[in-house]
């Protein structure tokens, strides 16, 4: 059952190209969600991010971690049931990370931001549902490709690599709602009808009660 009777609140996390926003579309789509993007567009820092990251990280994760903290206080004030590309505790705990573990964040930032972090995370409703959505990297570059945005053309491997890395640690330890992983290479669920029906009864089954709240 969602907290306190309210509207449902799924969240789909996911790295780079591993298809947050074709499922959160889907979803929108069958189970009637409002849903909640990525600001990918108004990060004004996120192309001068991609040509020195070490320059711009700080900035970079700065501003998606308090646009996601916006966005998610959106969220609760809805009436209806809502759906988010990716989430705070992706942004902190695998993209910061990242950027603190191999020096493109230093120290005194870190302390400022992993503060900044945990006061906002702990003011804010837990998803009802986690979904993760998994995807081998030879996937993700091909999807990163031909979705043509410029300033991923030339995102690191290794950078990938790493994140993919982080996911996956991060997710086997989430514990603040319910979750389920999604094998993005395996499911097809755009554009193949059985994917499609396998993935309805997965999420028929683990949003169980919480179903009258789909609406």
């Amino acid at each position: 059952m969602s907290e306190l009777g309210k509207p449902l609140y799924i969240a789909v996390a996911g790295t780079i190209g591993a298809g947050k926003s074709s499922l959160v579309k889907w979803l929108c789509q069958h189970y009637q969600l409002e849903p909640f993007y990525e600001p990918h567009e108004a990060n004004p820092y996120l192309e001068d991010f991609y040509g020195d990251m070490k320059r711009w990280a700080f900035q970079s994760q700065l501003f998606f971690l308090v646009t996601r903290f916006k966005h998610h206080r959106e969220m609760e004030q809805r009436a209806h049931a809502v759906v988010q590309d990716r989430t705070i505790y992706e942004d902190a705990e695998i993209f910061a990370r990242y950027h603190r573990e191999v020096g493109n964040i230093d120290d005194r930032d870190w302390s400022t931001y992993e503060s900044l972090y945990h006061a906002l995370r702990d003011e804010l409703r837990a998803p009802d549902l986690m979904l993760y959505l998994r995807c081998p990297l030879e996937t993700l570059r091909k999807r990163i490709k031909s979705r043509g945005r410029a300033y991923e053309q030339a995102i690191p491997t290794v950078y990938l690599r790493a994140l993919e890395g982080l996911y996956d640690q991060w997710f086997e330890a989430y514990d603040r709602s319910p979750k389920l992983v999604i094998e993005t290479d395996r499911l097809d669920y755009v554009t193949r009808l059985f994917d499609r029906a396998e993935l309805v009864r997965t999420l028929d089954r683990h949003l169980g009660a919480a179903r009258p709240l789909l609406r």
